[in-house]
């Protein structure tokens, strides 16, 4: 015999309440209706749910477990209740971000451990890679946003584009490299000195290739790469090799003893932004996820030459 759910949960809420009175206002029906439905099913079923003229009402064997099937789906009914609200203000689901690096690890990741350090039920994927696998993956919806450098001419009409802070690279060293007691290192005085070599594909790379340009050479020394952000500053720190860094990076990392470099990089200009897919709707997750990444990184973007 079919009993149908919102039955069994009537039946749990007037054993919980210990009347159809209450039951009714709990569940926002009326007591008539809920009266009608215990009534009807005591026909059907040929056996009482409640004992007769006991107050509170007090549940039959035969009503007890019925009742106990009716509150797990009420409980069932409440924690959905809940996933949704929680999804709809933002506090929970998954947001998945992808980035270069050093960026992510220096700068974003901080942001990440901010945002979700109050809502325990959300979870941010944090994926690494070059910019145009990253768009790849944005397109396919392997991703929800990705963050990183961009030229004018990198983005495409499918994705959105939210400007956050100049990219602009530089190169760094240890506080405490000779180079440092140069206010204008030439770029033979870069020759001079071991490299880091940045991750291959990344705007790093091509920044490195102007300075190989600038200084009409084929390659510089390179002593140290493939490393972590954190394994490239301790090298730098315990050595006078250089490396090309992106400024934000380096502006994190304060107060550890890594420097820049007072040396002009010739670069195109890029942004750091925020992208997504144009025209696809964001989560609330997502999308006051997005807002938090601009409320804290549009913090440190340098105000505009007078």
């Amino acid at each position: 015999m079919k009993i149908e759910e919102r039955h069994l949960v009537q039946i749990a809420a007037v054993v919980q309440c210990g009347g159809a009175t209450e039951a009714a206002v709990m569940l926002g029906t009326t007591q008539p209706a809920i009266s009608r439905t215990i009534s009807q099913l005591e026909a059907r079923l040929g056996d009482a749910l409640f004992e007769k003229g006991r107050r509170p009402l007090k549940a039959t064997a035969l009503g007890a477990v019925l009742a106990l099937h009716g509150r797990d789906i009420l409980a069932a009914s409440r924690r959905a209740s809940a996933a949704v609200g929680t999804y709809q203000n933002g506090t929970s689901g998954l947001v998945r971000i992808g980035g270069v690096p050093y960026f992510m690890d220096a700068v974003v990741t901080g942001a990440v451990a901010k945002f979700t350090r109050t809502r325990p039920d959300l979870r941010v994927d944090q994926i690494y890679g070059n910019m145009p696998e990253l768009f790849s993956k944005l397109r396919d919806a392997a991703l929800d946003l990705v963050i990183g450098p961009v030229g004018s001419l990198d983005i495409g009409p499918d994705l959105h584009f939210e400007e956050l802070i100049p990219a602009r690279n530089v190169i760094a060293c240890g506080a405490g490299h000779p180079l440092m007691g140069n206010a204008r290192p030439k770029p033979t005085d870069l020759a001079g000195y071991p490299w880091v070599a940045p991750l291959p594909g990344s705007p790093l790379m091509i920044d490195l290739e102007m300075i190989l340009f600038s200084l009409g050479i084929d390659e510089l020394s390179i002593r140290y790469s493939g490393g972590s952000l954190m394994a490239v500053v301790t090298y730098l720190e315990s050595t006078e090799a250089l490396a090309i860094l992106p400024q934000s990076v380096v502006d994190a990392l304060s107060p550890r003893p890594i420097a820049t470099l007072p040396f002009d990089i010739p670069q195109s200009p890029r942004t750091i932004g925020l992208i997504s897919r144009a025209g696809i709707p964001l989560s609330p997750s997502i999308r006051k996820f997005s807002a938090h990444l601009v409320a804290t990184l549009g913090r440190n973007r340098p105000p505009p030459p007078p």
